[in-house]
């Protein structure tokens, strides 16, 4: 999500169409995206321009600097991709925790969002468990 984030900003601020990674096809920055990350942080829509240049003078003093650029370093972009994460798993997790023996269908939307977590974001199978557990626990807080 950060990077695929990152590529959109850049391709927005650059004023560039971005080549989706599966098809190769040239396609405008994804702003449904963009606005679902920076709205977690409360970025309005006047100001995500400034946001998004914001990211990318800081994305390109990086690399000037020959420095990695990662997810920490943007302490309010870590914050939104956080935030972002966390709510794209509260429905599966209120099922995973709100039903002691999940249906088909519930099993099979907890066995999605594990794999996402697996192939997208390096968890292993175990991790990927436990993160959903967690979430779990804070949300019947």
């Amino acid at each position: 999500m950060f990077n695929n984030y990152l590529d959109n900003v850049e391709a927005f601020c650059n004023g560039v169409k971005i080549k989706d990674p599966i098809t190769d096809e040239e396609m405008d920055p994804d702003e449904k995206l963009m606005r679902s990350i920076e709205e977690q942080i409360g970025i309005s829509e006047n100001a995500k321009k400034a946001f998004r240049e914001e990211i990318l003078i800081r994305l390109s003093s990086y690399a000037r600097k020959q420095k990695k650029f990662n997810y920490n370093s943007h302490d309010r972009l870590r914050e939104a991709i956080e935030k972002k994460l966390f709510a794209d798993l509260k429905d599966i997790v209120k099922i995973t925790t709100s039903s002691k023996t999940p249906d088909g269908e519930q099993l099979k939307r907890i066995n999605e969002v594990s794999a996402r977590l697996i192939a997208e974001h390096g968890y292993c199978p175990v991790c990927a468990n436990e993160l959903l557990k967690y979430v779990g626990s804070l949300l019947s807080r």
